[in-house]
């Protein structure tokens, strides 16, 4: 099932074609990608902070993570070098605001979570379910 939606800008008709199977492998692609990243940012974090800190926490800041990771990206990504270490920089400040320990507790976190979600997005790939380039994981 395809719908067409279709608008007028600046003179110019824009149309865009959304099939059902689209969305519900876009809504998926984002649900797993934000659950991996949840996982392991919580597994980061019950490795290097003393106390626990939830689930919860780490979904939020798996969420508002990939918003800023994505915005920084988006305006600044296209610098070579510098912009991707800015992105990766802003990551690392949302997990420093969302959990206690400092710069350093965060950059651990942030190593942790990037090798946890390598290694699900491995096994999620080995049983058939995703493969790990959709899920923009560098490197993998």
């Amino acid at each position: 099932m395809i719908a067409s939606l279709g608008g007028v800008v600046n003179g110019a008709l824009l149309q865009a074609e959304v099939s059902s199977e689209g969305i519900v492998s876009a809504v998926f692609i984002f649900l797993v990608s934000l659950l991996v990243g949840a996982a392991a940012i919580h597994l980061g974090a019950q490795l290097l902070v003393d106390r626990d800190t939830g689930f919860r926490r780490a979904t939020v800041t798996a969420l508002i993570g990939a918003i800023v990771y994505t915005l920084v990206g988006l305006f600044l990504g296209w610098i070579p070098l510098l912009g991707p270490l800015l992105m990766l920089v802003a990551w690392i400040a949302v997990i420093n605001w969302q959990y206690p320990g400092g710069w350093g507790t965060a950059i651990g976190i942030g190593l942790v979570a990037w090798i946890v979600a390598v290694l699900i997005l491995f096994g999620l790939s080995q049983l058939g379910i995703v493969t790990p380039d959709a899920l923009g994981v560098p490197g993998s």
